[in-house]
């Protein structure tokens, strides 16, 4: 039978199940990543299982989230703890300042045709040389460190069908935020996102990672491009050409649905505050007063893209506007080593632009928040409301074209008016330099993993319950993030102490949240459409967890945070009827009485409104997996106990 890419890679790493749409299935993981702000809780729970030595092809560690190492001991702490436990567990080290996970990994260790699980949701960024590369919770990345295989529902693929060739001053940002505004931040829930035509060949390996990273934002599974000689050509330049595989739909392939693209039709687009969907063309809103522009993440921090702004300034002999404030954040060692010896580097100070460091830095609310009110282009993937740091700015998510004009000009600006195009060519040869990635010790006895005093143990949750009672402690609206859940910034340092971290739950919205949770012994959530969007960040479920939240019931979830609350014991259960959400309100006391039998027997579970007296049907979704991991309180039950 034809297949397209997306199928060939999962039913290539098949372990068990029917590959047939919506059963699920488990896959074998060739490659891990995991990055500081969710690595540290991710091992820890890998220690747990007791395994001795990772089980993948290649496992790696990443510090690229808090390298500021501000306000304390603690990220120095953790960061010590990760390149010990590393040493011990056959896991290479990505030291800080080597760079982004996402951007590091295409660079050195991506395969075309191999499966990469990251505990961090842009992890599909790999998408773009041709891997099946997943975001997932840290519980299953450590599951998938110790052999075990990863569940998904086998998808939807969706074909987007590309033609012609970008225009200039036009990029693949453009192409991923027109995807977006097509389709949502829903609209890729339940589905892998293929991109094909003739127009796949115009675009450049970093070009097509700037898109399979944002469909992310989609709620898709994993985005994907073939490997073709575009792939070997990126893959060579990096000295890895024997890495490389070719792979490509079959002509007859099929697919569930279908979306046509010109590039060549396209223009700059630009996302308003707040969700990476509410895109616009950017002549719409231009004229519109700018406070800061910032350039990089794990989105668009390539080499390309740097240039890109780099030769913009110099051949134009731009200056950024004095009252813009503008930042620069490589995305990898290479890069900055490569812009350095180019001068691209120097261009861009020249101008007036502040340089930062390799990491994700303002993505994630790590530095350069704006001022009050004030409007940020980013080149990044996320602009929810106060994930800047700044629970008023107007974050604006762009191109490094629409950036770089904005930062010129003061005002959102459309970059086709800035003159003759620079054409950035990738180098035929990178600079390669892997001595920021430290290898496993050779003798794993003579390591001592060393560990801080914020470092905290493990959470621990009992088996299911038959019967859960409680109060609503919060009624939540749409579009819920897991940076509302727990917010990052600041309070990324204690993601290894759950106890503190819990502290921040739901902070944004309701300061004494975690007190009321405490006191109320915990109790229920409720959420509408698609809760826990956003970062693949367990601790959105884990500190629920810890605070006593018993059951999320809500209109409808995005999958990896649907994951993760189950992983911990969380039961996320929907409405039969989204309606019945109005009849719920905050204070309720609610119950689930005869819960083992309801998720054994069925798809369906009562929800008892005791204070209004009604009953309210819920649905549960669960696989025959999902199931037993829930009655038995969560993942590392279930897989401590399998392993006895």
């Amino acid at each position: 039978m034809a297949k397209n890419v997306a199928q060939k890679l999962i039913d290539g790493h098949l372990v068990s199940g029917e590959a047939q749409q919506g059963k699920e299935v488990n896959i074998r993981i060739d490659q891990t990543l995991t990055q500081d702000a969710t690595g540290t809780m991710a091992y820890l729970q890998f220690e747990a299982m007791g395994v001795p030595k990772v089980r993948t092809e290649l496992s790696v560690s990443y510090v690229d989230h808090n390298t500021l190492q501000y306000g304390g001991f603690e990220n120095a702490d953790d960061h010590r703890f990760l390149q010990t436990l590393a040493s011990k567990y056959g896991i290479y080290f990505s030291r800080p300042g080597n760079g982004i996970c996402h951007q590091v990994h295409l660079e050195r260790f991506g395969k075309p045709g191999k499966t990469l699980l990251g505990s961090d949701s842009h992890t599909p960024t790999s998408g773009g040389i041709g891997m099946l590369a997943i975001g997932a919770g840290g519980l299953d990345v450590a599951v998938a460190m110790g052999g075990g295989a990863f569940s998904l529902t086998y998808p939807k693929v969706v074909l987007v069908n590309l033609k012609g060739k970008l225009k200039p001053w036009v990029s693949a940002k453009d192409v991923i935020l027109e995807i977006l505004r097509k389709l949502t931040v829903k609209g890729g829930v339940g589905k892998v996102i293929e991109y094909g035509g003739e127009g796949v060949k115009n675009l450049t390996v970093p070009e097509r990672a700037t898109i399979t990273n944002m469909g992310a934002e989609l709620g898709a599974t994993t985005s994907v491009f073939p490997s073709d000689d575009v792939t070997k050509e990126f893959l060579k330049a990096q000295g890895r050409e024997a890495d490389w595989n070719e792979l490509k739909a079959d002509e007859d392939a099929k697919y569930d649905e279908r979306i046509d693209l010109d590039l060549g039709k396209l223009e700059p687009m630009i996302a308003r505050p707040h969700m990476p969907d509410a895109v616009c063309k950017v002549s719409e809103i231009e004229g519109m007063k700018v406070d800061q522009v910032c350039v990089g993440s794990c989105t668009n921090s390539s080499y390309r893209d740097l240039m890109l702004v780099a030769d913009t300034f110099k051949k134009g002999g731009f200056k950024v506007h004095p009252e813009v404030s503008m930042t620069i954040s490589p995305g990898s060692k290479q890069v900055l080593d490569m812009i350095s010896l180019n001068k691209g580097l120097s261009h861009m100070i020249e101008a007036g632009a502040r340089i930062l460091e390799a990491t994700c830095g303002p993505c994630i609310g790590n530095g350069q928040s704006p001022p009050s009110g004030g409007v940020s282009l980013r080149t990044f993937n996320r602009n929810f409301e106060g994930r800047s740091g700044t629970k008023d700015g107007k974050v604006y998510l762009c191109s490094p074209e629409v950036a770089v004009a904005a930062a010129i000009y003061g005002v959102i600006t459309d970059p086709r008016k800035l003159g003759k195009y620079p054409k950035v060519k990738l180098p035929a040869k990178f600079l390669v330099d892997d001595s920021m990635v430290v290898p496993p010790a050779k003798d794993p006895s003579k390591v001592n993993i060393v560990r801080g005093p914020n470092i905290k143990e493990l959470p621990k949750q009992g088996a299911l319950s038959d019967s859960l009672k409680g109060k609503v402690l919060i009624k939540l609206g749409d579009n819920i993030t897991t940076d509302h859940i727990t917010p990052a910034g600041t309070w990324l340092k204690y993601r290894s102490n759950v106890p503190k971290y819990a502290e921040s739950v739901f902070s944004a919205i309701d300061a004494r949240f975690h007190e009321k949770a405490k006191a109320a012994g915990g109790g229920f959530v409720i959420g509408g459409e698609n809760y826990g969007q956003g970062s693949s960040r367990e601790h959105a479920a884990l500190c629920p967890m810890y605070l006593g939240i018993k059951a999320i019931v809500a209109k409808s979830f995005a999958r990896i945070h649907k994951d993760n609350l189950v992983n911990f014991g969380i039961l996320p259960l929907t409405f039969e009827d989204p309606a019945d959400y109005d009849g719920i309100s905050d204070g309720d006391e609610l119950e689930l009485p005869g819960l083992k039998k309801g998720i054994t027997s069925g798809d369906s579970v009562v929800l008892k409104n005791v204070t209004k007296g009604k009953e309210i049907k819920l649905k549960h979704g669960y696989s025959p997996r999902q199931i037993d991991t829930i009655l038995a309180g969560g993942t590392l039950n279930y897989t401590t106990a399998k392993g006895k």
